[in-house]
């Protein structure tokens, strides 16, 4: 399967400290990649780097082919690379309906708003009973089903997912990584951080363990769904 993802000897950080090391790996088009790894690895910063929202000091990250590091945060985006970041990122003294808006707005992913709700609608329809609700007022779950609908807005080649589970009941959370799924069944490549492995490794086609800002392991996700093995790779 051909990368359409390319991360090679990244190097980043905050500062004076530095979290990325000569960081690689590939994302294979239309897989699930998940990051694995204890707080403190680099798997955020991984995904921040990728995302545009921290400026790498050396290595490349290729979408295509063609580097996209040190691009503004709006053109990634406008490329098709879209982050979910942990927190969720949306406006909460907005309204749902002007959260979704304004990410149609300014991603213009090309379908028109009225095909761009209806979408939102089929895949979380709860947030059509929530439109003019402030978002910040829903509950957790509600707000992470429209952090990841304003990604949608941008017809999204790859969307990075950072602790999507995050504070979240189990059943909102199967919702959320049953969605996650159905992305992926459209072509909609994934990277994902996730704290709670055995979601990470359900979903994931493969895996790259991360530690002290480099890759330590890489492989399938099958090597790591039975528990005393990803704890093993994990421990290191």
């Amino acid at each position: 399967m051909p990368s359409l993802l390319e991360v090679r000897d990244l190097r980043a950080g905050y500062g004076r400290i530095e979290v990325l090391r000569g960081l690689s790996f590939a994302v294979p088009a239309g897989s699930v990649v998940a990051l694995l790894g204890a707080n403190g690895v680099g798997k955020t910063t991984t995904l921040r780097a990728i995302a545009g929202v921290v400026r790498p000091t050396a290595g490349s990250i290729l979408l295509d082919g063609e580097r996209i590091d040190g691009r503004a945060i709006d053109e990634i985006a406008r490329r098709g690379v879209l982050m979910v970041p942990e927190g969720r990122g949306i406006f909460p003294g907005l309204t749902v309906e002007e959260n979704l808006r304004l990410a149609h707005s300014s991603l213009r992913g090309g379908s028109t708003w009225d095909d761009f709700a209806a979408e939102v609608a089929e895949i979380f329809p709860r947030l059509t009973e929530r439109l003019s609700q402030l978002a910040g007022s829903m509950s957790g779950g509600e707000q992470q089903m429209l952090a990841v609908s304003r990604v949608l807005a941008g017809a999204p080649r790859v969307v990075l997912f950072d602790e999507l589970s995050m504070g979240l009941a189990p059943i909102v959370v199967e919702d959320l990584f049953a969605t996650v799924g159905a992305m992926r069944d459209r072509g909609i490549t994934i990277v994902l951080v996730e704290q709670f492995l055995t979601h990470a490794l359900s979903l994931a086609d493969v895996c790259y363990v991360l530690s002290r800002g480099a890759v330590t392991w890489a492989g399938d996700a099958s090597e790591l769904r039975d528990g005393s093995a990803a704890a093993d790779y994990l421990s290191v």
